[in-house]
């Protein structure tokens, strides 16, 4: 991660600019640790996303209000609680338990990648679960692992047809590797780290 704050406003600024004031940018910090986050505040990055309930607790507890939280990670039921108390939006809400005990704006998650390990409804059954939720917003993917950006735009497309077909307006969609991608194909909000503070993932 860039040393200075300063490199990491300019970076954030720089993405901000590029995809323009319609996309929100959701700053992904799965991989920083609580320390770490304080860079993020001095550079005014202003939403963070955050996977794990846990991590999502002791940060929220050092930062508070110097974020805006949304949560992008796997939601169990028995997390929605903390979720609820500390987020502005959940990106990924793919199951019924998830559904009967989260009380914030919602997006569901689509496994549009067809991977049994991936989060996400089944496209097909997308219509009967919104049925579930009263304050869904939109909808989101994560698309298969890729080294070509291009190989996204199918899903990216996709979501944004199923999102218009179900009248939906939130599209979470795209990351450091495809974002541009995602932008292109409809995204209001891209979650996105590595092009902001560097490849963190654990080697």
């Amino acid at each position: 991660m860039p040393t200075s704050s300063e490199q990491i406003s300019e970076r954030y600024a720089a993405l901000k600019d590029e995809v323009g004031t319609g996309v929100t940018v959701v700053v992904a910090t799965k991989y920083l640790s609580v320390d770490e986050l304080q860079v993020l505040a001095d550079a005014g990055v202003d939403v963070v996303g955050e996977n794990r309930a846990q991590d999502l607790e002791a940060k929220h507890a050092r930062y508070g209000e110097a974020f805006r939280w949304h949560f992008i990670g796997h939601l169990q039921s028995r997390k929605a609680k903390t979720v609820n108390a500390i987020c502005e939006l959940c990106h990924s809400l793919d199951s019924e338990s998830a559904a009967a005990k989260l009380t914030i704006p919602a997006l569901v998650e689509v496994n549009l990648s067809g991977e049994p390990t991936k989060s996400g409804v089944a496209p097909e059954e997308l219509g009967s679960f919104l049925e579930l939720y009263d304050d869904v917003r939109g909808l989101m993917t994560m698309p298969a692992a890729t080294t070509d950006p291009e190989t996204s735009r199918p899903a990216f497309r996709r979501l944004r047809e199923l999102a218009a077909e179900h009248g939906l307006t939130m599209l979470s969609m795209g990351t450091s590797q495809d974002y541009r991608v995602a932008v292109e194909e409809g995204a209001t909000h891209i979650r996105v780290g590595s092009s902001i503070f560097g490849d963190r993932r654990p080697q």
